[in-house]
């Protein structure tokens, strides 16, 4: 995938993520590109070990392992936030 479609998965795959787990985190525009980045390194790494496959392109099973990463990602954030 180009810059351009890693951009593009980033800012979907962080604007769901932080739909599905609402709360007070950091948000930008530049922030939310990076957590759905983030998410789909982690989401792809992940999802090729439990044989899912990985991030291949833009299509609906690479943006739900983004937004999958991207959730876990948010959720670490938290975690590492109050303790």
């Amino acid at each position: 995938m180009g810059i351009f479609a890693w951009i593009v998965l980033g800012l979907i795959a962080g604007v769901l993520a932080k739909f599905i787990m609402p709360g007070r985190d950091p948000g930008g525009l530049i922030i939310t590109v990076l957590l759905g980045i983030g998410g789909a390194v982690v989401g792809g790494f992940i999802g090729t070990q439990m044989g899912y496959g990985d991030i291949s392109g833009l299509d609906l099973r690479s943006l739900a392992i983004a937004v999958g990463g991207g959730v876990l990602l948010l959720l670490l954030y938290r975690v590492l936030r109050r303790g």
